[in-house]
């Protein structure tokens, strides 16, 4: 399993980097529009969302990134627009009103948690790509101290209705690595940033990494499901290493608006 994970990761991070670093927004869409679909299709898998809804969320999907991308200021409208046509489509398609509710609550949740949220990348790549590789960098290294130190040293659990198997060490050491995640990319690609700026950066994304994590085990819990997928060897679906990400994605665009 672990020599899964480095391999995955020793092939995978320098194409995305030279991919997001070198190449125009186009190409940063269609990168985008591609990673949110599959990840709302493993979210309406989870939940079994199928039929006509199902193929709107992911038009939908597509639609919002498109939005977000190429016409920033219709995003709010791109929202309303997808969320109005899920609700078209059950009220046209499934002639009884109960359960109505319910049909709709997983397919505009799916595109509010994932082209939504993924939205704020397309607008961090648009400030500079190298956020997007500051984004990454922190979120990954902040889980990967979680989960070395969470099993070296993690005792305590964290909150084990929602992740059995997150500990007090492990949020710690998300908290460390996001922080050294954050510092790596400072002396590296962003020599513009402060260091306390960075430290600070890390510290919030480090956390907020932690959260979108136990909200992806949340679902995860609820849907009765192990993994979101099992797309990448080794790590589950695109959705469990997007978790964090699709949460601090929004934070570090509010935290770069702040310090630009």
């Amino acid at each position: 399993m672990h020599f899964k994970r480095i391999a995955v990761a020793a092939i995978v991070l320098p194409l995305l980097y030279l991919y997001i670093m070198f190449l125009d927004r186009n190409w940063f869409f269609f990168l985008i529009a591609i990673i949110s679909v599959i990840a709302i299709l493993e979210f309406y898998s989870m939940y079994k969302v199928y039929g006509l809804i199902k193929y709107t969320g992911i038009v939908s999907c597509i639609f919002i990134t498109l939005a977000a991308t190429f016409y920033p200021k219709e995003i709010i409208s791109a929202i309303v627009i997808s969320v109005m046509a899920i609700m078209i489509i059950r009220l046209l398609f499934k002639k009884t009103p109960l359960y109505s509710l319910q049909d709709i609550s997983a397919p505009v949740m799916g595109i509010i948690y994932i082209p939504c949220f993924i939205s704020f990348q397309v607008q961090l790549r648009e400030i500079s790509p190298v956020w997007i590789i500051f984004l990454y960098a922190t979120v990954w290294s902040a889980d990967s101290l979680a989960y070395y130190i969470g099993k070296s040293f993690g005792k305590t659990k964290l909150y084990r209705e929602m992740s059995p198997n997150k500990t007090v060490a492990g949020a710690w050491g998300s908290v460390s690595g996001g922080i050294l995640g954050s510092l790596l990319i400072k002396y590296t690609l962003l020599a513009s940033i402060s260091i306390y700026n960075a430290i600070v950066a890390g510290i919030i994304i480090g956390t907020i990494t932690i959260i979108g994590d136990l909200v992806e085990s949340m679902f995860k819990r609820d849907a009765g499901v192990k993994d979101s997928g099992i797309l990448i060897p080794g790590h589950g679906g695109i959705l469990d290493k997007l978790d964090g990400a699709l949460f601090a994605g929004p934070v570090l665009y509010w935290i770069v608006r702040q310090i630009s």
